[in-house]
Order: C-alpha cells, then structure tokens, then sequence
C-alpha cells in the first residue's frame, strides 16, 4: 500500500510508532486507533523529491488477505489519508516534474501491452527514448526560431541571419528527422491498438473457417449451411507482436430472417469502422455477379484483400497476385494452405517494417507529428515572408511540445489519467 503526500512522518509515527530512516526497510506493527496490532510487515520511508511523485512516500508492506487490507486501509484513512483517484500516483509524478505526458501514457500502456513487443516498446518509452526524441526536435526547432526572430529584430542589419545561418537547410534536416520519428512512432501505434480486420462476403464462403484457422483455435460454428454466422465473432491473434483483431460476419445476403437480418446490419456497421476488409469469394467459381455487388458497396476507407477460398476443392496452388481493386490471394481455410500469404499481406498494408526502437505511440502523438509536419510545410512555403514563417515555426514548436507536456490543457490531462487502474 502507498500513500503519497506531504510530511507523512506522522502518519508513519501513529500507525506504526516509528521514524523510518530514508530509503531503509524496517519491520513495523501497524496499529489501530485503540492500539492492538493490525498486522506485522514492512515500512519503508521516501522522502520528497526522492520519491516516483516527487512527494514524501510511505510504503506498507503487509500479509494479504481482503480483510487485513481492509483493515489497514482504513486506518490509513482515519490518519487522514483518502483514496487515490484513477492514476493520481503517475499524474503527481508528471505535475510534480518527475516524468513527462509521454512517460506517464507509457505506464498504462506497459500494463494494458498485449504482447512482448508492445511491453519492450512501452518500456522504451518509459525510460525517456521517445521523450528525448522529441525534445530532440524541439531544440533543433527552437535553434531555428531563434535565427528567424533575430532576422526580424534586426532587420536593417548587413547581416542575413537566415543565409548565414543555413535556415532552409536546418528546416529541410528537421523535416528529415521528424519523419524518421513519425515512422517509429506509426510502428508503436500498430503494436499498441493493432489492426482491424473484417471478414466479408456472401454466405458459405468460409469466413468462419478463416477466422478460425487465423486465430487457431474453434471460435465460430462451422456448418455447410449458409446463414450459420448470424452475429459478429471476434478473435485476436499476434503476427510479428501486432494485434490482429479479425471479425467474421454474417454473410452478406438478402434475407427474410430477421435475426440473420439484424446481423448483416451489423457486419455493415463494423465494416465501416475496418482497417481491413477481407473480401471472401469462393475458388470453384471466383468472382461472381453478386462478389461484385458486395466489392461495389463496401467502404471505399479501409485496405481491402480479396481471398480466393476453398483452394483445396478447386485444386489449385496457393498465389498472391494484383488486380485492378488490389491484392488477390488464393488459399484453403480448410488446409491452411496459403494462410501465411495473407499474414505477410496484412503486415504490409498495415505499413509494418520490424525494428528495433519503436515508441508505444498513441493517436494524439501521431496528430501532434503531423500537425507540426504539416506547420514545417507551410514554413517552407512561406520563407520569403518572414513574419508568416516565424508564425508557422512557433505553431509547430506548440503542436510537437503537447506530447511532452508543454502545452497541454487541463482537459487532456483529464482525458489521460482517466484511463489508469484505481491509484496508479
């Protein structure tokens, strides 16, 4: 049990009769108002600034068990402690200048990573890597914006601090930089939410048999009769340590049934909201009348692969090639055949490209890399206007430093630490 706050020497003295000396574990009764021994553990004493929040920390090491917690907890309260709101530890650790916005996200996402790779690249951002990436960026920004407004303070001067000073280049060097980052970053994004991936087509297709063969394991019902799948079915799987969320769907049909017709309105909605669609058609006949009627109403936004399935009736080999409406794959859902063909192929539209050194980066830090890209862009443009690019340097100063911590409002941070456990 922790207890973060100010001079918590009392507390400590009151529940345990004791001063811990700093840094220093000590065997401790915890006692209650009336003086009989809640429990025997640890007590171990951190002194602010010394501490993960910056503030004093007491630590109480006691047995478990749901009632000598309850009990020692509520002692702690009656000395005046309360309970810690959703990720106040971690937000006083920010306030408090002990981490920044980027470290602190990265605590969640450590706890919430699904797989070895996200935790590494959690890890990485804990420890500052992409913190220092883009304070990095933010002194190269603020060296040129400092050239820029010398140039506008001084402008009678002989001197052309812009020329002198490689502006343009250092501006092209930083754009440089900041894609390199904005490719790690899009990385991290991947391993932390993963993809979307539907599975579509008419019924008795095999869409259950490919969900099923992708996840490995039975999650939806196979029969030879069409309409089986009438509700969505989830799996998630792991390629390269990147979350595949694969839905399969109802198939795709005119129908009077009106729960098969309830899931079909269903499986529209939640092809809208793909990453990728997984268009299934069968193999012994290929692309039919109606494969082109659902192909013409799917949404135009996601990536789409259009499987050949049932290769192994239609006895024919496993192949990836292009069409006019993009990637064909030919596979048996049945045998396995083909199945890594689609694997490589959702990884590559997915922009994956393992490496070393991605950062668990969140949508907001992808919006912030691409504002601040697109406000570099616009300085480029307007170099021969001096006050318009000075402008457009600062907006991209601000943009980047709201991943930090630099420039965030109450309401983000807000919106952030909502999303801890209870305390951490």
């Amino acid at each position: 049990m922790r207890i973060s706050g100010g001079e918590l020497g009392a507390l400590a003295a009151a529940l345990s009769g004791k001063q811990p000396a700093p840094r220093r574990a000590v065997v401790a009764d915890f006692k209650a108002a009336d003086g009989s021994v809640i429990d025997r553990g640890l007590l171990l004493h951190f002194p602010a600034p010394h501490s993960f929040t910056g503030e004093d920390v007491l630590e109480l090491h006691a047995h478990g068990g749901p009632v000598v917690v309850h009990m020692l907890l509520g002692r702690c309260l009656e000395l005046g402690a309360r309970m810690a709101e959703p990720g106040e530890f971690t937000r006083r650790a920010f306030l408090n200048g002990k981490i920044d916005l980027a470290q602190a996200e990265a605590v969640i996402d450590l706890i919430d990573a699904e797989t070895q790779a996200a935790a590494r690249s959690a890890v990485r951002s804990l420890q500052g890597e992409f913190s220092r990436e883009i304070q990095g960026l933010l002194d190269e920004l603020i060296a040129l914006r400092v050239l820029v407004e010398a140039t506008l303070d001084f402008p009678d001067e002989e001197i052309d601090f812009l020329t002198a000073g490689d502006a343009l280049g250092r501006l092209a060097r930083l754009d440089e930089r900041l894609r390199r980052v904005f490719s790690r970053a899009r990385q991290g994004r991947l391993l932390r939410g993963g993809l979307q991936v539907v599975l579509a087509g008419q019924p008795n297709v095999g869409k259950s048999s490919l969900l099923n063969r992708l996840a490995g394991d039975e999650l939806a019902i196979v029969t030879p009769h069409p309409g089986t799948t009438r509700d969505l079915v989830r799996g998630t799987l792991h390629v390269e340590g990147i979350p595949l969320h694969v839905i399969d769907t109802a198939g795709l049909r005119e129908t009077s049934d009106q729960v098969e017709k309830i899931g079909i309105e269903r499986s529209w909605r939640e092809l809208e909201r793909a990453d990728v669609v997984v268009h299934l058609v069968d193999a012994n006949f290929g692309v039919g009348e109606e494969d082109r009627a659902i192909a013409d109403r799917l949404p135009v936004g996601p990536a789409r692969i259009t499987v050949e399935n049932k290769i192994d009736l239609a006895q024919r080999p496993a192949a990836r090639g292009e069409t006019g409406s993009g990637v064909l794959i030919a596979l048996s859902a049945k045998t396995g055949e083909g199945i890594e063909l689609l694997r490589h192929e959702l990884l590559n539209l997915a922009g994956w490209q393992p490496a070393e050194g991605v950062f668990l980066a969140r949508e907001r830090h992808l919006s912030a890399l691409n504002e601040t890209a697109t406000h570099l862009a616009e300085a480029r443009a307007l170099s021969n206007r001096l006050e318009l690019f000075a402008e457009e340097l600062r907006l991209a100063q601000s943009a980047l430093a709201t991943i930090t911590g630099g420039f965030s409002s109450d309401e983000l941070l807000g919106e952030i630490f909502s999303r801890f456990c209870i305390g951490k």
